[in-house]
């Protein structure tokens, strides 16, 4: 087993390696007393996992109840928040008991969201089932729910106290879900590891992927430690994501958060100029699809209201080769040009 400490506000442990899930109750009792666990999660991932962790937080002590909402981005709302907040003041959670986020990025960030604002805030744990969430989204305390504005528009910074990932539930993903999660995995290759970025093109990650989860971890404990915030060099983790997340609107959210961020590390990549066609074959190998479907009028006007704008500035990470990338800020009105910048269209 593989363990990262992260560094926050509030610190804690990411465990990696098989079998986790079944032993859920015994590390969550390391790092909280017994006490109601609620477990908030999606239809898809209860029906796979939810008895398990339930039974698991059982004999570890906890009173664990459990709450499912419907799978899918367009259920990361407001509305399905306030749903979780009723259910557990219905449920009688207290603020000395414990939120367990079980799922992909979309519970993990909801029941994280959840944990930073019932009763003004308390203990939640993380369970990642998906690469994507265990190798970004499960760690570094981001929490959030969409607006119809913008994705992630309404969050909260809010650190776990300890995350589980759980190698055996990764190794059964199938395609699609490896493939989410391997464009997170080149972005942190793009950012500073060329080796990284080298083994997901050769697919040589596949026969390690304990150690190549809690490589992309300790990159982002490496960003979170120094910014945790997101105000300084935590921006670099959005490569890819300004671009991304614009294609991610513009297909009313059919893309996943993935596919979008793929395609926005191949605009980012065209934007600045380098050679695209190692990040194409990288992409490729991932079995991901480096161009995007929108033109850039499209995208950039889906990307005039990202979270990450700042007034009339907003920060872009764009890569001066692999393994390096530098933070540029430009005015909002700049943005249609670097958008056909990286779609290839003539300016």
């Amino acid at each position: 087993m593989q363990k990262v400490h992260i560094t926050a506000s509030h610190s804690y442990d990411v465990l990696i390696g098989p079998g986790l899930i079944s032993k859920a109750g015994e590390y969550i009792s390391s790092v909280s007393k017994p006490c109601r666990a609620a477990i908030i999660t999606d239809d898809t991932v209860a029906a796979l996992y939810g008895a398990q962790v339930k039974e698991s937080l059982k004999h570890a002590g906890f009173t664990a109840d459990l709450w499912a909402f419907p799978h899918g981005e367009q259920h990361k709302t407001m509305t399905t928040l306030a749903a979780a907040l009723e259910w557990l003041g219905e449920t009688g959670v207290s603020r000395s008991d414990l939120i367990v986020a079980l799922g992909g990025g979309v519970p993990g960030d909801l029941a994280g969201f959840a944990a930073a604002v019932y009763c003004r805030g308390m203990r939640f744990a993380q369970i990642p089932t998906t690469l994507l969430a265990a190798v970004d989204s499960s760690v570094g305390g981001k929490t959030a729910v969409d607006l119809s504005s913008g994705k992630n528009m309404a969050g909260a910074f809010h650190q776990p106290d300890i995350v589980l990932c759980d190698t055996d539930v990764l190794g059964r993903l199938p395609a699609d879900l490896l493939r989410d999660g391997s464009a997170e995995m080149l972005k942190y290759g793009m950012l500073v590891d060329e080796k990284l970025f080298d083994d997901l093109s050769s697919g040589a990650w596949k026969g390690r992927i304990e150690e190549t989860v809690a490589r992309c971890v300790a990159i982002k404990q490496d960003y979170v430690v120094q910014d945790e915030e997101d105000q300084g060099v935590r921006q670099f983790l959005n490569l890819g994501h300004t671009f991304g997340h614009a294609a991610e609107k513009c297909s009313g959210f059919t893309l996943t958060h993935g596919q979008g961020v793929g395609m926005g590390l191949m605009m980012a990549s065209r934007a600045a100029g380098i050679d695209t066609e190692p990040v194409r074959r990288a992409l490729l190998a991932c079995d991901l699809t480096p161009e995007c479907p929108y033109d850039a009028a499209q995208l950039a006007q889906a990307a005039y209201s990202d979270k990450k704008r700042k007034g009339g500035k907003i920060t872009l990470v764009l890569p001066e080769k692999i393994g390096k990338c530098t933070l540029k800020t430009i005015s909002v009105e700049e943005l249609p040009c670097y958008f056909a910048k990286g779609m290839g269209e003539t300016i």
